[in-house]
């Protein structure tokens, strides 16, 4: 199924009441990338007083973990969390590490922080809907290759790679489960049935969201 995720790493700073609030995004695959994520952060930033973390991994069940890393307790790593939970995303990791500006904020105000410095970092970086597609390898001659590939892309097809071998040229195409009798239909029209597509396996795609 499609999901949410980062458009990819990514760093966002805000400063509220002289406290500096950095963070930083990550995607990753699971557990064990989001805490090497954390470890290098904190490696990074470790004159900093506080490294909080929050990540989303994994689709159904997702596994999630905050940590406040000496804040008040749930003033941190959670609002943290409930930002990645509330905009829907997954596989990513947040590390915000604050540099404090002599200036107390209180619980409310360190939960805002937080969350706002998350929000913020996400609006910066951006969002990507990750959608399964088929990937099908056109066989075609070196004669049609450059024709077909135009045709291709000037009708919306994803184009992932283009091989010229010695035998013919190979196109690599990603496209949605839903439209691959479409797409064979559309390929035999344009090549006249010169071209042949064969399923080779199935990948994800990034598609921005606006």
């Amino acid at each position: 199924m499609p999901y949410l995720t980062v458009a990819g790493p990514g760093v966002h700073e805000i400063e509220v009441k002289k406290s500096r609030f950095i963070c930083h995004l990550g995607r990753v695959a699971d557990e064990t990338e989001a805490q090497a994520f954390v470890a290098a952060i904190r490696k990074q930033y470790w004159d900093a007083r506080h490294n909080c973390t929050a990540f989303v991994v994994g689709d159904d069940p997702r596994r999630e973990r905050s940590n406040d890393d000496g804040e008040p307790a749930g003033t941190a790593g959670a609002p943290m969390l409930e930002v990645l939970r509330r905009r829907g995303v997954t596989d990513t990791v947040a590390v915000v590490t604050r540099y404090f500006g002599g200036v107390l904020l209180g619980a409310g105000g360190l939960v805002r922080a937080y969350g706002g410095s998350v929000a913020a970092a996400l609006d910066a970086v951006g969002l990507v809907e990750r959608r399964p597609v088929a990937l099908l390898s056109v066989h075609t001659d070196h004669v049609r290759a450059g024709r077909l590939e135009n045709d291709l892309r000037a009708a919306g097809h994803a184009v992932r790679g283009v091989a010229y071998e010695a035998h013919g040229v190979v196109v690599e195409v990603g496209v949605p489960e839903e439209s691959v009798e479409m797409f064979e239909a559309w390929l035999a029209e344009a090549t006249a049935g010169e071209a042949l597509a064969e399923r080779t396996g199935t990948t994800l795609i990034d598609v921005p969201v606006v």
